[in-house]
């Protein structure tokens, strides 16, 4: 079965308060299965527009992804990322 990711690119425009959403989502994230594998780092950009920070996390199908973005916990907690920056969110299923 091929995994699943929760994949973010995001412009902090907060930074002192989207530490508080990083603190309180990894838990979350990670007791529902998933596994961060990107995590900001250094990127560049070499087509397209590129935002200032990525996230992936693994988890084992794309349904478990799917049902962790939408976990009530996790939402509420979003809302914090949803004040301090702004990007896209996508949901991906990966190649076996």
């Amino acid at each position: 079965m091929p995994k699943g990711y929760i994949i973010g690119h995001v412009t902090v425009n907060d930074p002192e308060d989207y530490q508080e959403y990083m603190r309180r989502n990894t838990p979350i994230l990670t007791g529902l299965g998933g596994r961060f594998i990107v995590r900001g780092g250094q990127c560049q950009t070499v087509e397209g527009t590129g935002r200032d920070r990525h996230v992936v996390v693994e988890f084992p199908s794309f349904e478990a992804a799917h049902a962790a973005y939408h976990d009530p916990e996790y939402q509420k907690v979003a809302e914090i990322r949803h004040r301090t920056a702004s990007g896209d969110i996508i949901l991906v299923e990966g190649s076996e």
